[in-house]
């Protein structure tokens, strides 16, 4: 039976279980096989067909910004304080930039922001023009994007909510699926096998070959 038709059945039976009083999120767990974890180092964004949720996004940028939350030059110095700065990159999924603060940020955000891989990148929030339009397609393009990052011979990432239909759910998976196939050395060979879950519930599991 083809992973599409798998999922289909795996989400019918997940959604005859217990109604919780809050939307669940729908986990995907692809157990890897064959895979050295330490050799390959996988750290990557995807971007979803369907957006789970709105993420927490801040801006390093010259002026305030009402469209987001804004730390500007004259702020940076208050983050000498180590627990100030760890608190401010923990608060935020990730942050954008105007290009030409990005010497100053390093400098001032670096040793935190990049071992949380939340350096803001070229292809995920440097701005060179720091306007309304920028600022509102990056957020929109950030809102749809999933970070992989392989620490160990299981993955478990958020493909969705639960008040998504199934269809939705189904394409985020494939995308994600598809997007760690074409990152695996072996391919399908370094999957074992694939799981899915809502927060709650038993996981249900699907064979791959």
């Amino acid at each position: 039976m083809e992973i599409k038709e798998q999922l289909k059945k795996a989400l019918e039976e997940l959604r005859k279980e217990k109604e919780r009083k809050f939307d669940q999120t729908l986990d995907l767990i692809v157990n890897l096989q064959k895979f050295d974890v330490k050799k390959n180092q996988l750290n990557f964004l995807i971007t979803l067909p369907h957006k789970i949720k709105d993420k927490k996004i801040a801006g390093f940028l010259e002026v305030k910004n009402p469209n987001i939350d804004t730390i500007t030059p004259e702020e940076f110095k208050k983050y000498s304080d180590k627990k100030k700065l760890k608190n401010l990159v923990d608060s935020y999924d990730f942050f954008i930039a105007s290009a030409v603060l990005m010497p100053k940020i390093a400098t001032t955000f670096g040793r935190f922001l990049g071992p949380a891989g939340k350096m803001p990148s070229p292809q995920m929030g440097i701005l060179a023009n720091a306007n309304e339009k920028e600022i509102s397609e990056i957020k929109n393009k950030i809102n749809n994007v999933l970070k992989i990052k392989i620490k160990e011979a299981s993955i478990k990432v958020p493909a969705g909510k639960q008040s998504m239909e199934d269809k939705e759910l189904i394409e985020n998976i494939m995308t994600i699926y598809n997007a760690l196939l074409k990152e695996f050395p072996k391919n399908k060979e370094n999957i074992k096998n694939i799981e899915i879950k809502f927060t709650m519930t038993k996981p249900q599991k699907l064979k791959i070959r």
